[in-house]
């Protein structure tokens, strides 16, 4: 092995093998991070037999001079054969993907940058994902089931529930101060949000007349159109500041408000990318047009490059602006149940795609209108990070148990008592006074 200048260097012609600019920027992250530890192969007279790529590297990176291998054991009939030989015997290899899942989950783990190993945020997330699936305990994960709302609260204001990797706080997305609590100290990578619509609920019905909604505890038709539009630009704005330069932020929002959204929207984020459609597969209930649809306004912070694992398709992610999905109309079991919880609650996929879609594993993924908690489970099943803030102690209780549930796992106050250990020292000194 010698060391050779990189200008002495020559490509071979007839190269059949191309390398895109987003390759050569992997190869050189690479050399980057773990040095130049792959020889190029060249002939006596300097023209590259094998290593292309790491050469174009070589130059974008400015070094001077790279290891080199000459082969000067091979025929020019050799040499041509071995060029296209040497990228197509490593491409006829495969992976086992029992393995792979376990080193990727390893590295993430570690916080190690994965993208180094060359995979793809999308190829990442594809793999892990469907080894999480097939290692699932039993036939049916149900993700979008929703426990009932208890009839005794458990949870209180001020609570700081440890769930795993995630958080959970019963507090006010008015107040910056719960932000800080939540965050301590973390910038968030993602927002997804799904705020209460101000829209009276309580004696709504729904599901063809078989379901009666609680009440939301603010947001919920009081308030006026100038209120509603402050309410979401102070609540969002807030949690704009708690996110990292370049991050998204997905909100859902009906059509009847989506002025309020859109002002608030441009206040606290600093750009509008897109408008997303949730697609349901069936119209809900209405006199004027059966409202099938569901708004999902997408906005940035700052002005970094933001996350998109998704691009153009190009691993296999075909993602447009309009998601169909089911919506909670459609008849399957347990749809009466979730919408007497929740009536806005979003299907977990559509909440992972999206996740899936700007972030990566191990990142922060804020929720301040904690809802249901789908946020929470679908943050769970991608790898990463809720960070949620829910008003209502009732909606608290029923994100603990629905994660739980789901995981098998038991949530901690402030990390230290389980949620059963408390809800048995809360109701105390009622059962006491009762006796």
């Amino acid at each position: 092995m010698a060391y050779r200048k990189v200008s002495e260097l020559r490509p071979y012609e007839r190269n059949a093998r191309t390398h895109s600019k987003k390759q050569i920027r992997q190869i050189a992250d690479s050399i980057e991070r773990f040095g130049f530890t792959n020889p190029i192969l060249i002939a006596d007279d300097g023209s590259v037999i094998a290593g292309h790529g790491r050469l174009a590297a070589a130059k974008l990176l400015g070094l001077e001079e790279v290891s080199t291998l000459p082969l000067s054991h091979l025929s020019p009939d050799e040499r041509r054969a071995y060029v296209l030989a040497d990228n197509k015997l490593a491409l006829n290899a495969g992976w086992d993907r029992e393995i792979l899942a376990i080193e990727l989950q390893a590295l993430v783990d570690l916080e190690f940058d994965v993208e180094l190993t060359g995979f793809s945020l999308a190829e990442i997330d594809l793999v892990l994902d469907a080894a999480s699936e097939s290692s699932a305990d039993g036939a049916d994960q149900p993700e979008d089931e929703v426990p009932p709302i208890a009839e005794v609260t458990v949870s209180r204001q001020g609570d700081l529930w440890h769930l795993g990797r995630h958080r959970l706080l019963c507090g006010d997305s008015r107040k910056a101060d719960h932000f800080a609590l939540l965050l301590d100290g973390a910038s968030a990578d993602l927002v997804f949000t799904d705020p209460p619509y101000n829209v009276p609920i309580d004696g709504h019905v729904c599901g063809l007349g078989q379901v009666r909604h609680r009440e939301f505890a603010m947001g919920a038709g009081e308030m006026s159109e100038t209120a509603f539009t402050q309410f979401l630009t102070e609540t969002l704005g807030n949690a704009a500041k708690c996110c990292r330069d370049g991050a998204i932020a997905y909100v859902c929002m009906d059509w009847r408000h989506m002025g309020e959204l859109v002002t608030a929207g441009r206040s606290a984020f600093t750009e509008f990318k897109n408008l997303c459609v949730w697609n349901k597969t069936n119209g809900g209930m209405g006199a004027f047009y059966r409202s099938k649809h569901e708004l999902v306004f997408v906005f940035k912070i700052g002005t970094a490059p933001h996350t998109n694992s998704f691009g153009l398709g190009e691993t296999g992610r075909y993602r447009t602006n309009v998601w169909d999905y089911a919506g909670i109309s459609s008849p399957t079991a347990s749809r009466n149940e979730e919408l007497a919880m929740h009536p806005t609650v979003k299907p977990v996929a559509l909440i992972a795609d999206a996740i899936r879609d700007c972030s990566r594993r191990g990142e922060i993924v804020l929720d301040c209108f904690g809802g249901s908690g789908s946020t929470l489970i679908a943050a769970e099943k991608t790898g990463r990070c809720a960070r949620l803030i829910e008003f209502d102690p009732a909606y608290c209780d029923t994100i603990i148990r629905r994660w739980e549930k789901f995981t098998g796992k038991r949530a901690k106050l402030a990390g230290r008592d389980c949620f059963e250990d408390v809800a048995e020292q809360r109701s105390a000194p009622e059962l006491g006074a009762a006796a």
